[in-house]
């Protein structure tokens, strides 16, 4: 199963009670699917960038959850036919990959791992293309007619 992130933009004329119904709605239809809900968090009433069906606020929500690729055509369908739905937007996260320390024990983070950027190493300079800013250019910057 992949983890993915649903955004919700719900209308905001829609009553508190039934808002929290959809949502519900939605995960229960997750979980029917096959998957499993990671975190639910409502990020409120906000302003939208541009007007949505003449609605100029939207109720957002975030839902981090995991399921089978499969399902996610089905649950994006259910969501372009909900009226309460003015946006969605379905993205898939990647998870960190689990590694090993030296001692044999595993790592949850790729923070924790202690691994150059590679951007220090002297070997490979020659390999590496040399990034010239274009006030170090000693080019004559070209005639406009």
């Amino acid at each position: 199963m992949r983890r993915y992130e649903l955004m919700l933009v719900i209308r905001p004329d829609v009553a508190d009670d039934k808002s929290q119904a959809l949502i519900d709605r939605t995960t229960r239809g997750i979980v029917a699917a096959g998957g499993q809900i990671v975190k639910v968090a409502p990020w409120g009433r906000r302003r939208l960038a541009y007007p949505i069906d003449r609605h100029r606020e939207g109720s957002y929500h975030i839902i981090l959850f995991e399921a089978p690729s499969d399902s996610i055509v089905e649950l994006e369908h259910t969501l372009l036919i909900t009226e309460e739905v003015l946006r969605h937007l379905v993205t898939r996260v990647e998870r960190p990959s689990k590694s090993t320390r030296g001692d044999g024990s595993e790592l949850d983070d790729l923070d924790d791992l202690d691994v150059p950027s590679g951007l220090d190493d002297e070997e490979d300079d020659e390999d590496r293309p040399e990034f010239i800013d274009e006030s170090e250019s000693e080019a004559a910057p070209a005639a406009i007619d």
